[in-house]
C-alpha cells in the first residue's frame, strides 16, 4: 500500500468529495474550523455522557436516555467516519491510517454492543 499523507490525499471523484476533503481535512479553511470546532465539542460531550453514566444513582434513573445518548454519538461519529472515506482519493489509505484506525475503534464497542450482549439501538 502506498503510503501517501492525508492532506495529499485529495479525491479525485468529484465535487462533492473535493468540498467534503475540503471541510473534514483541511483546518485552515473557515469551513475546516468550524467542522473541527464541531467535533471536538461532540466529542468532549461524548465523554461527559460517559463519565456521567458511571454515577450509580444516575444511571439507574435514566439507563434508556443514556443508551439513546450513546447511539446518537455513534450515528454521528459514523457518518463522520465514512465521510472521511469517501472523501479521500485513496480510502484504504485513510481506514489503515492511525486516524482511521482510532476512528474505527471509537465506533465499533457500540456496534459489537449489539452482536454480543443483544444490546438494542434505542
Amino acid at each position: 500500500m502506498e503510503n501517501v499523507p492525508l492532506h495529499e490525499n485529495k479525491p479525485d471523484k468529484g465535487a462533492l468529495s473535493i468540498k467534503l476533503h475540503e471541510i473534514i481535512f483541511e483546518s485552515d479553511t473557515r469551513a475546516g474550523k468550524n467542522f473541527d470546532i464541531a467535533l471536538l465539542i461532540l466529542i468532549i460531550l461524548s465523554v461527559v455522557a460517559v463519565v456521567v453514566e458511571t454515577i450509580p444513582t444516575i444511571n439507574a434513573h435514566h439507563l434508556d436516555l443514556f443508551r439513546t445518548i450513546e447511539w446518537i454519538f455513534t450515528i454521528i461519529f459514523t457518518i463522520e467516519y465514512l465521510l472521511r472515506i469517501y472523501a479521500v482519493r485513496k480510502p484504504s489509505a485513510y481506514i489503515f491510517s492511525f486516524y482511521g484506525l482510532v476512528d474505527l475503534l471509537a465506533i465499533a464497542p457500540t456496534f459489537l454492543s449489539l452482536i454480543f450482549w443483544g444490546h438494542s439501538i434505542f
